[in-house]
């Protein structure tokens, strides 16, 4: 498809945003967007927000006004599943994309998922994810590295690249959909306050769609600011992840089991070591095999990055690991003996960074 094609029958676009006290991203996410190559007449911006208590709504009302394509909706769950299904509903798209405001797009990003969206045949596709420090403190700079590195988020390629062609792949960051997806499988499931585009993404590809990455395609996605913070979102993400699961009747994929294999060993190994001393042995090789490759990571990154984050690197690598896995392995306490996700309060993690 050459550019005058395309430019002659552009689709509408329905651009959704959830938020909750972005306050420091939102101004900055919706500039690069408006500013953006696609045509304002064809597309109109959805800011869903989730009580935010903080200027965001302030700042979305500003936008709103000046240009009249930006609205602000209500979402009074709060979470982004809701805030989702309430912009799906109100939008008037054929296309709807789903974006982050804690991430910065480039001037053609719409313009391009939209068109390798209807040049490959697609129904969803999404660009790299480039990690971006939310400051310039050691344990910002380690976080952004840790959520690049294989040894952090395995290979996931929109986090840590892959193919240079575009390539078919299980899940995306921010996808742009066509419209009749949402009528094909659904919605997004508003259990999952973490990992619905996982969830998502794996009934799509079970009901036959297809899934593409575009790897000319980047975004620069802010991280969270502490190791702390990122210790409470990857527990947050292993949390939900037995429930993708449960409901697909297996798991999303393979590299998702390593963290709660780890955790577990350490947890529960020493148990055994009386009964069974052989053990012991066991613990001690998983522990140091895990140090070992830790301390080849992080000295890695802090020669190209900087020393000062070595100590940062070397605790969030663990931290993150654990968290994720100690996550994973509740939720599979809560979500398969406890069957939680059958009671209302599933839904206790709101939507904040």
């Amino acid at each position: 498809m050459n550019a005058r094609d395309f430019r002659a029958g552009l689709p509408f676009v329905s651009v959704i945003i959830p938020t909750r006290n972005e306050e420091h991203y939102l101004a900055s996410c919706l500039s690069s967007l408006l500013a953006g190559t696609y045509p304002s007449e064809s597309m109109e911006t959805l800011i869903v927000d989730g009580k935010s208590d903080d200027r965001t709504c302030e700042i979305a009302r500003q936008y709103a006004v000046s240009n009249a394509s930006v609205k602000l909706l209500d979402n009074p769950a709060r979470v982004v599943p809701n805030a989702m299904n309430i912009g799906i509903r109100a939008a008037r798209g054929q296309i709807i994309v789903r974006l982050d405001a804690h991430a910065r797009y480039p001037s053609d990003y719409i313009e391009q998922l939209v068109r390798w969206l209807l040049e490959l045949g697609a129904e969803n596709v999404g660009g790299v994810c480039i990690a971006r420090p939310a400051s310039d403190r050691p344990q910002a700079r380690a976080v952004a590295c840790i959520l690049s590195h294989r040894f952090g988020v395995g290979d996931s390629q929109f986090r840590v690249g892959g193919s240079s062609a575009p390539a078919e792949v299980d899940t995306v960051p921010f996808g742009c959909y066509r419209r009749e997806v949402f009528d094909r499988v659904g919605g997004y499931d508003e259990m999952f306050v973490r990992n619905q585009d996982d969830e998502l993404n794996a009934r799509l590809k079970k009901a036959g769609g297809r899934i593409f990455l575009i790897p000319d395609v980047k975004t620069e996605y802010f991280t969270r600011p502490s190791l702390r913070k990122m210790a409470s979102m990857l527990y947050q993400y292993g949390y939900y992840k037995p429930l993708v699961a449960f409901k697909l009747g297996r798991p999303a994929t393979l590299r998702q089991l390593a963290p709660p294999v780890f955790t577990a060993a350490l947890v529960l190994l020493p148990c055994a070591f009386l009964a069974l001393p052989w053990t012991v042995y066991v613990w001690t090789g998983t522990l140091c095999a895990h140090a070992a490759l830790n301390i080849l990571a992080s000295v890695g990154i802090a020669r190209k990055q900087g020393w000062s984050i070595l100590p940062c690197l070397l605790t969030g690598f663990l931290w993150g690991h654990l968290a994720y896995g100690w996550g994973y392995l509740c939720g599979l306490v809560n979500f398969g003996l406890l069957r939680r996700h059958l009671r209302s309060d599933v839904r206790e993690v709101p939507l904040s960074r």
